[in-house]
């Protein structure tokens, strides 16, 4: 499965409905059983398969130190932020998935779904998302 940025954000990205670097974006983990749908998930509820373990909590985690930016060298926007890590964490995950947290999982709206390639796997050790160094997400 490919990286998917899921419709509903394009239109609220382009709307004035995200921001993403001050808005409350997290991540959340999912099994190689999520098959995301570009046009018809819009909202967190419609997320499938989250992972579950230990050092875990049901909804992932809140990205921290969140910047937007234009590379002018690139000719692009990039939104990233600090790397993600639960610790002490036994867990396996096939792809996460990028939201605004609402605190509502019906109203929370998808962003975007990054597929590892592969089953990512901790036992009793950290589990780390290590953003690409040309951000999380760049618009060109």
């Amino acid at each position: 499965m490919a990286d998917v940025i899921y419709n509903n954000f394009k239109k609220l990205i382009m709307n004035g409905g995200i921001d993403l670097d001050t808005d409350t974006i997290k991540v959340a983990l999912v099994t190689s059983s999520y098959t995301p749908d570009q046009d018809a998930h819009d909202f967190f509820d419609d997320v499938t398969n989250e992972v579950s373990g230990t050092g875990y909590t049901a909804g992932g985690a809140s990205l921290a130190n969140k910047a937007v930016t234009a590379d002018n060298t690139d000719n692009e926007g990039v939104f990233d932020a600090d790397d993600v890590s639960w610790t002490t964490s036994t867990i396996t995950a096939r792809g996460a998935v990028l939201y605004k947290s609402t605190g509502v999982s019906s109203t929370s709206a998808l962003i975007a779904y990054l597929d590892f390639g592969s089953d990512k796997i901790s036992t009793a050790g950290t589990f780390t998302i290590a953003w690409n160094a040309e951000g999380i997400l760049n618009l060109n």
